[in-house]
């Protein structure tokens, strides 16, 4: 419905119905002062159905969001790995749109609660919109897509109860072992961020670079605050929310409203195909980190949020982020998790949005776009009377263009099987890794948060579970086992080490 705040001549718009008719007097239509409703009020009726349709469907996860309009300026030369238009030279500047959220949390959640956070940027590039949809974390609970499921049911609220519960949390963590890393630094004392501003962004999977010669790199996204990193301690949460429950909402818009706006500093990660062959762990897994000291990180650019959105159900309740949308230059992986998100992704946002969600202002390309897809509710028709199948020989039709095919994956003996992502995997050294990061208060901070939720779990599952904080640092465990007041190695006899386990 086109809406004005503008005048005319000196006097007010009409208000209108959906059609665009003027609406005289705005009350109800009824037989007599004291009577009934009559049908023929169309106005009204007009009014009541849609504001029962005011409302799409929750998002599944990620449901509670911030975000800002911006633009990313490049400020290193990458051209050497990729031929993405968008870094075609130091200086370029492409619109991006950032939507920031909390995981687990219903709409209603609290932007202070300890979640990991989603950190999705939407890049408007002259050759196609990019989506980077991450976390603010460089990893993942699993790296099954079929685990992605039964995790999120785990966070969301119990059948019986409708209540969280923290059994059926570490019940499943305990028994997935690649947890461990990003369980860790969600109970770390970065589990609550101060704000967005005051957060990383990581695209957590592993992408790939295409460059000119088309040739293929392994790739990871990163963005660095540039305000710095900011968190609040449990106490400083828990008063934050007793007083907001919207602080970081307020916070990002107050900010960017009063012209402080917040940077990032990008940067990519690159692997060649040599170093994935001999690299310690599957590069491609989602729950592993590429250290810094082999893979530094190499600056690309500045993203800067400038401008905030106007109407916040059309530009942020209605963005729809895919991990499908690609752009030539970046392509996906073998990284299972992202495979299944290039489908569940869009699948979500069909169902959620509607089928033409990408015509909407916010998730329209700002290049032109031409395929043969065709109609579905809400269609705008921009197409016209275009050819709608593939192939033709009409004039001036779009076709394909062949050489931006990308390289073919050498997979090598590879066999097409469903292989027990359990197995030969270690889900330990990284975690004892950055465990020993953190010094001697951090590690009594994680220990006790850890306790005080994994105590809440049935005593078989924090037997399972503590088998793994010791595997990854025997303080780690002992320090949680303290903390729930159980006997360490009555714990690991209860909850015998998996015979498939990788050593540690």
């Amino acid at each position: 419905m086109a809406q004005t705040n503008g005048s005319t001549n000196g006097q007010p718009p009409k208000l209108t119905n959906a059609d665009g008719a003027p609406i005289g007097t705005q009350q109800a239509l009824t037989a007599g002062p004291r009577g009934p409703l009559l049908m023929q009020d169309v106005s009204l009726l007009e009014q009541m159905q849609h504001f029962n349709r005011e409302r799409i469907p929750e998002r599944v996860v990620h449901a509670k969001g911030s975000a800002a309009h911006g633009t990313f300026t490049v400020t290193g030369d990458i051209t050497k790995y990729t031929k993405a238009s968008l870094f075609a030279k130091v200086g370029k500047k492409t619109d991006a749109f950032l939507r920031f959220s909390t995981v687990a949390g219903e709409r209603g959640a609290a932007d202070a609660e300890r979640d990991v956070r989603g950190f999705a940027v939407k890049f408007y590039t002259d050759e196609g919109n990019w989506d980077l949809v991450g976390n603010n974390t460089p990893v993942f609970f699993v790296r099954d897509p079929y685990k992605f499921q039964m995790f999120i049911h785990t966070q969301k609220r119990h059948p019986e109860t409708n209540l969280r519960n923290m059994d059926m949390q570490w019940d499943f963590w305990s028994q997935c072992p690649e947890s461990l890393q990003q369980v860790t630094i969600l109970f770390s004392d970065r589990g609550i961020p101060a704000s967005y501003r005051h957060l990383n962004g990581y695209g957590s999977h592993t992408y790939s670079f295409i460059n000119a010669a088309n040739e293929r790199v392994w790739c990871k996204f990163h963005f660095k605050s540039m305000q710095g990193i900011k968190n609040w301690t449990d106490e400083e949460s828990a008063t934050k929310i007793a007083g907001d429950r919207e602080t970081h909402q307020r916070d990002l818009f107050e900010s960017i409203a009063k012209g402080d706006f917040p940077k990032w500093r990008v940067s990519v990660q690159i692997m060649t195909q040599g170093q994935a062959d001999a690299f310690r762990w599957n590069p491609f897994d989602l729950t592993k980190v590429w250290p810094h000291g082999a893979f530094p990180l190499i600056e690309v650019g500045v993203l800067e949020l400038n401008r905030n959105p106007v109407n916040y159900f059309a530009e942020v309740e209605q963005a729809a982020f895919n991990p499908s949308a690609l752009v030539p230059g970046i392509g996906a992986s073998p990284d299972k998790m992202l495979q299944a998100r290039l489908m569940s992704y869009q699948d979500a946002h069909l169902h959620r949005v509607g089928t033409n969600y990408r015509e909407l202002p916010v998730n329209k390309p700002k290049c032109p776009v031409m395929n043969y897809m065709r109609d579905g509710a809400m269609t705008a028709a921009p197409y016209g009377s275009a050819p709608h199948y593939l192939p033709n020989t009409v004039p001036g039709a779009p076709k394909p263009t062949p050489a931006l095919d990308e390289p073919a994956w050498n997979l090598g003996s590879a066999i097409v099987a469903r292989y027990d992502s359990t197995i030969d995997h270690d889900d330990y050294t990284q975690v004892g890794n950055l465990y020993k990061l953190f010094d001697e208060g951090h590690r009594e901070r994680l220990a006790k948060r850890i306790a005080g939720v994994l105590g809440q779990a049935r005593l078989e599952v924090q037997h399972r579970q503590l088998c793994h904080f010791f595997r990854a640092d025997p303080d780690y465990g002992q320090r949680v086992a303290k903390h729930l007041g159980i006997d360490l190695e009555a714990a690991m006899k209860a909850a015998p080490r998996p015979e498939h386990a990788a050593a540690h």
